[in-house]
């Protein structure tokens, strides 16, 4: 980011399923400024735990 702040990529667990295998995983990237404020985030993927990239 132009202003000193960081961009990152976040994988959370959006919805805890039983088996783990088929719980919804999303990434978000999240931008924060140089202070650690929170200008945005936007969600680039949901996938099932259990994909795998091709």
């Amino acid at each position: 980011m132009p202003d000193g702040g960081w961009s990152v990529l976040v994988d959370v667990v959006e919805l805890e399923r039983i088996p783990a295998t088929t719980s919804i995983i999303a990434t978000y990237r999240v931008d924060v400024d140089a202070a650690g404020e929170l200008c945005g985030c936007e969600r680039l993927r949901r996938y099932t735990r259990g994909t795998t990239d091709m």
